[in-house]
């Protein structure tokens, strides 16, 4: 007994080191080969890039903008917060401080005493105001009255004043020279600060009491230069002239220009100009330079002190404190904390990535097998986190879009499988990345379940958006519910704005995705390489350009292609595959037949000699074969979708065209043995590839049994059902279904359901009295 245990466990041991061998040599041929390598890199590549874009060294910011906190918020350490509210209203008030900087022109007011000279010279040549010129009476305020044109009393006291000061003829030239010199030291304030016009008081928001600066117009200015600085109201001519300004204060110096005040003050005003203009570069620079130098203002937190009181919500002002106290905290995070962080983050990607990968090569190989396939795949998961964590966090749920907008394209490009797998993938990585509860992972998954389940098939863009408004509706109930489910107090739940606005933002997020899918569904099947219905739909039918082709010039072939869509739609609907991709495709998978049509028998008329009668075997082979190449080019030059140009190059697989290879090989018998060659298999084969989906493989054998079935000169069932199992049993035996995932029990039931088919279309009937024998 003992013997045979030890004989039992040697075996077990040898059986175990035989087993560990094998799998250490299979693993061994795989990283030997290059595609493998070369997939193994890519994914390596897209895992490292979403350890960057998570994150993963920092702990996440777990608070939201809305979000109810029932216990409250401690601080955790000491911080301090810059209040950037607080920083900007002292900045704002030391630019107040700031006195706006002007450029003074000071050339126009030299040109005020030559003109003023040339216009008393214009009063004392006249004895009436009227003979004046209009430009000197009205500089002089001598306005005679509109209606009866006559120069109101004061008027003409001021007149004769002046005239009185110029004096007589004989003196005239020396009192205006005195009066201009004197008018000249007058106006020195004027020419040293200038005029400012008072539309830039309203134009610069500027008040009277504020500070202005100015400086020469060619001065060149930086920020240690001195300017001449004073209120604005000294820089006005108006202010100036009024009673107390420092022009005003200055009459009772010249005692000759006093006499003539009123008239000096219209004439000031009507000639002078404003000799002030803006210098906004120079302003701008200090007014740039006094906000770099306003201290921030902090406010001080100490540990323990309460950030959100216990029952309320998070606004922006205690989001704000809350992102200062993680910043604080992640400043002071060790790199060995942070390293163990990026090993856990590594880890937990490596096995979401590794549940991801299995179901892939399992049931995706469509996928694994095309680097541009994985790559777009990768990429769109890539995309989904990057964008999600930087919408995620404003409050109105941003980050649902790219999930969800993930999880619908993957549905309709693939699979539901694979959508609700990525989109829990990608639902636990948001929530982690975020800080979510369980709650929110609950809520994401309720939406991308809500999305994945009616996306069977997409028959129309409406049932997309449709798609979306349900998605929408399973958000606003499924986010209440679980907020019923974390509230004690109910009542103020339905009162609260913030929860109600959150599960509108969601929503509303919910329903905008499914507008966003809908419009770009066209890029969404040319980037994946896929069809919807809802396309398939728009090409079957029978006007398209390919088709009405096909009819004219081989109709034959026409009929047979509308057959086999017939049957071949019936057989992929039983086993669960797209029976509207085998119908649309089948309609095209033999177009490239339409240019050399008179080579096929279904385009043959009856009595009709068969042009393969005068060419050797093997060129009638490359006519034949060459017909998937033409209707592949075709199918490219009308901008046929991928999947649809798979079934014409993969209809007929790697198949042997036995017809003209067993003509070869008695061609070549009947020659003399010393001439006789030997016929290659191969040459005679079609070039592929094999069938790579079950859609295809129903395809490929519809097409033969379709083909085959108008052979039979009595098609029984029992004969139909031979046939048929015949032919798919030849064409399990040749390998032409090992790259594609039709099983056993489909390729079973796709027999089943073409040998009714075709036992539908050869139906007996019975003989009328009057029919005749043909």
């Amino acid at each position: 007994m003992r013997l045979f245990s030890q004989r039992r466990s040697r075996s077990a041991k040898a059986a175990t080191l035989t087993a560990a061998t094998k799998w250490s040599g299979r693993l061994s041929g795989h990283l030997r080969n290059v595609d493998v390598l070369l997939r193994l890199a890519i994914c390596s590549a897209f895992l490292l890039f979403l350890v960057g874009v998570l994150g993963s060294w920092r702990a996440p910011f777990r608070y939201r903008l809305g979000e109810y906190v029932a216990d409250g918020i401690l601080a955790r350490t000491d911080f301090q917060r810059i209040n950037l509210r607080k920083t900007e209203l002292a900045r704002l008030d030391r630019e107040r401080l700031v006195a706006p900087i002007f450029r003074n022109n000071p050339e126009p007011l030299r040109d005020l005493a030559p003109t003023l000279r040339n216009d008393l010279f214009e009063v004392a040549a006249v004895h009436d105001p009227n003979e004046l010129a209009d430009v000197v009476r009205s500089a002089f305020g001598f306005q005679t009255d509109p209606v009866n044109h006559t120069m109101p009393e004061p008027m003409l006291r001021d007149w004769d004043a002046l005239r009185m000061v110029i004096g007589p003829q004989e003196s005239k030239e020396r009192t205006i020279d005195e009066l201009v010199d004197q008018f000249t030291v007058f106006t020195a304030p004027l020419r040293a600060t200038g005029i400012l016009n008072p539309a830039e008081i309203g134009r610069r928001d500027i008040t009277l009491d504020r500070p202005v600066s100015v400086a020469p117009v060619d001065a060149v200015i930086d920020d240690e230069t001195p300017l001449e600085t004073f209120p604005a109201s000294q820089a006005l001519l108006d202010e100036s002239l009024k009673a107390g300004g420092r022009l005003a204060q200055q009459w009772n110096q010249f005692a000759t220009l006093s006499r003539i005040q009123p008239m000096l003050e219209r004439w000031l005003r009507q000639r002078a100009v404003s000799t002030l203009m803006y210098d906004e570069e120079s302003t701008t620079r200090r007014l740039r330079d006094i906000r770099t130098k306003t201290p921030l203002e902090k406010d001080e937190f100490q540990r323990g002190q309460v950030l959100v009181p216990p029952g309320a919500w998070i606004d922006e002002e205690s989001l704000d404190i809350l992102r200062a106290q993680y910043d604080t905290i992640e400043a002071d995070t060790s790199w060995t904390d942070r390293a163990i962080r990026l090993a856990v983050a590594m880890t937990l990607l490596l096995v979401l990535g590794g549940v991801q990968a299995y179901y892939l090569l399992r049931n995706e190989p469509r996928i694994v097998h095309h680097v541009g396939r994985m790559t777009v795949y990768l990429t769109t998961i890539t995309l989904a986190v990057g964008f999600g964590r930087l919408l995620s966090g404003h409050g109105w749920r941003g980050e649902l879009v790219p999930l969800l907008s993930t999880v619908m394209i993957l549905a309709i490009a693939y699979n539901q499988v694979l959508a609700a797998l990525t989109g829990f993938s990608l639902a636990l990585l948001q929530t982690i990345a975020a800080g979510g509860n369980v709650a929110d992972f609950v809520v994401a998954m309720s939406t991308v379940a809500a999305a994945v389940v009616p996306l069977t098939a997409v028959s129309s863009r409406s049932k997309i958006v449709a798609v979306g408004f349900t998605t929408a509706l399973t958000y606003f109930v499924v986010d209440w519910g679980m907020a019923i489910v974390r509230f004690q107090q109910l009542d103020r739940l339905w009162t609260d704005w913030y929860l109600l606005s959150d599960s509108l933002s969601g929503a509303t997020a919910c329903f905008v995705t499914g507008l966003l899918v809908s419009g770009i569904l066209p890029f969404v099947e040319q980037t994946f390489g896929v069809v919807t219905d809802l396309s398939l739909l728009e090409l079957s039918d029978i006007s398209h350009p390919l088709l009405q082709e096909l009819v004219r010039r081989a109709p034959g072939t026409y009929n047979h292609s509308i057959g086999v869509a017939t049957i071949a739609e019936t057989a992929a609907d039983a086993i669960g595959a797209n029976g509207l991709l085998c119908r649309v495709g089948a309609y095209f998978h033999d177009i490239g037949k339409m240019l050399k049509p008179q080579y096929f028998v279904e385009n043959i008329a009856a009595g009709q000699e068969s042009r393969h009668q005068h060419l050797n075997p093997t060129m009638s082979t490359l006519v034949i074969i060459g017909h998937v190449k033409d209707g592949a080019d075709l199918a490219h030059q009308h901008n046929l979708p991928d999947p649809l140009i798979d079934f014409i190059e993969q209809h007929h697989g790697t198949t042997l065209v036995e017809y003209f290879f067993h003509a070869a090989n008695k061609q070549a018998e009947a020659q003399p043995e010393e001439f006789r060659t030997v016929v290659e298999e191969s040459s005679f084969r079609y070039p592929g590839p094999k069938p790579q989906s079950r859609e295809a493989a129903v395809m490929m054998i519809a097409d033969a049994v379709e083909g085959a079935s108008r052979t039979l000169a009595e098609p029984t069932p029992k004969r139909i059902e031979t046939l048929v199992h015949e032919i798919a049993m030849k064409r399990l035996l040749d390998g032409q279904f090992d790259e594609s995932t039709l099983t056993l029990s489909e390729l079973a039931i796709v027999e089943d359901s073409l040998t009714k088919s075709l036992i539908g279309i050869y139906h007996g009937r019975i003989k009328y009295p009057d029919q005749k024998t043909a």
